[in-house]
């Protein structure tokens, strides 16, 4: 049986450093997992309560959600936390709460960033924000990449060995995080 994770880039840059960690982090999965990246996020209205039904965009984010296993994002850093195009998908995925997709959804978080920070305060605020959804998010071990535009080609390729070593480590935590709730 195949394991299906729903990776997203916090990013909507063309040459996103998060896009590219979880490109990188496609190749590094154990045998029998498999990462369909969702590249539909520009695509998402603001969220508005108001709306009766979902529109189509955010009906496909919830749709991909619902068939993935896990969901892994890719979130960078700005101003200290998560992207605003980020905070907006989740608020449309977390409604209603009690038929949220991602209700008890397990969740990988990763980051990286051209800073020394790698991305960290913003993880820290993407578990925040996670609390309400009841997405349990794996702890270790922790993908935070500080400088990464010195670990990918101009081509957005990994290039660094010791972020690939622990990107397979993180794969195969994930893969046992996510036994944890079935």
């Amino acid at each position: 049986m195949t394991i299906r994770l729903l990776g997203v880039a916090g990013s909507l840059r063309r040459a996103s450093l998060n896009r590219a960690l979880l490109r990188a982090l496609g190749e590094q999965l154990p045998d029998g997992v498999a990462l369909d990246i969702f590249d539909g996020l520009g695509a998402i209205p603001t969220f508005d309560p108001d709306l009766a039904d979902d529109p189509a965009p955010v009906t496909a984010w919830k749709s991909a959600i619902t068939a993935a296993d896990a969901v892994v994002i890719a979130t960078p850093e700005y101003n200290y936390s998560i992207t605003g195009v980020l905070k907006n998908a989740i608020d449309w995925a977390s409604r209603p709460p009690a038929t949220s997709p991602l209700r008890n959804k397990p969740m990988g978080i990763v980051s990286a960033a051209s800073g020394i920070s790698g991305g960290m305060r913003a993880q820290y605020h993407l578990r925040q924000v996670l609390v309400f959804t009841n997405s349990p998010a794996m702890l270790q071990p922790e993908v935070i990449i500080p400088k990464a535009q010195e670990r990918f080609d101009a081509e957005g390729r990994l290039t660094d060995a010791s972020t690939r070593e622990l990107l397979s480590r993180f794969g195969v935590a994930l893969v046992e995080w996510i036994a944890r709730f079935r």
